[in-house]
């Protein structure tokens, strides 16, 4: 399942975010590749131990605790912390897919990769080229979000990012370990959580809305990892 989220941040936090990034101190992107991403991989990054990237990385974190969208896709359990990268003139990722298991750095936790992230701050008019470019096994799909939005998919996925032609783009990119390893079952409960939700919407008092819950609820308790 391929899913965009937007508005994650509200434009203050967008501001707020972008004017940090702007004076920040930029390394190569490589430090946190594995072997044979590093060989496609060319970009900038901040250090994970960069106080932008870890007061920044709370800030997005926050946001998407509150983000309902984000919850029912994702039904997250682990949250890698979020990282940023930028991609100038010439740079690019190319086609790669990303390591099963991160190590938070500085710790012994571990984060297994389900979901990646793309969250866009750069609004896209001010750069061409740099798209996001997931294959998965629908066909492939081409992602260039508004300023603040974000885009959601299948880890396993073989993705990578088109050089920039001009200007320079931002965003932040980080992994979720999801109570739902499937993603097949995090899909179908996707879809009956919008059902259920509609329902409630529409029909509040019909008895659906009870047994579509219950029918939600008992295949999570089935399928889920805590």
């Amino acid at each position: 399942m391929l899913i965009t989220i937007p508005n994650v941040l509200d434009p203050t936090q967008i501001a707020h975010a972008r004017k940090l990034l702007a004076e920040a101190d930029w390394v190569d992107g490589r430090v946190t590749a594995g072997h044979q991403s590093a060989l496609a991989k060319d970009n900038m990054q901040l250090s994970e131990d960069h106080p932008v990237a870890q007061q920044l990385g709370d800030m997005i974190l926050q946001a998407l605790g509150q983000n309902p969208l984000f919850i029912s896709s994702a039904l997250p359990m682990k949250v890698f912390p979020p990282l940023f990268n930028s991609y100038s003139t010439g740079q690019k990722f190319g086609v790669h897919v990303d390591n099963a298991i991160r190590h938070v750095k500085g710790s012994s936790h571990r984060v297994r990769s389900d979901l990646s992230a793309t969250l866009f701050l750069t609004p896209p008019e001010d750069y061409d080229g740099g798209e996001l470019v997931i294959e998965d096994t629908y066909g492939v799909h081409t992602v260039k979000l508004p300023l603040g939005h974000m885009v959601l998919y299948p880890s396993s996925s073989l993705h990578r990012v088109e050089p920039i032609t001009r200007g320079r783009r931002v965003s932040s990119f980080f992994w979720i370990q999801s109570m739902i390893r499937s993603d097949a079952q995090r899909t179908l409960l996707f879809d009956l959580d919008n059902a259920t939700q509609c329902v409630n919407r529409d029909m509040p008092t019909n008895a659906v809305a009870v047994q579509l819950t219950g029918i939600y609820h008992n295949l999570l308790r089935q399928w889920a990892e805590v």
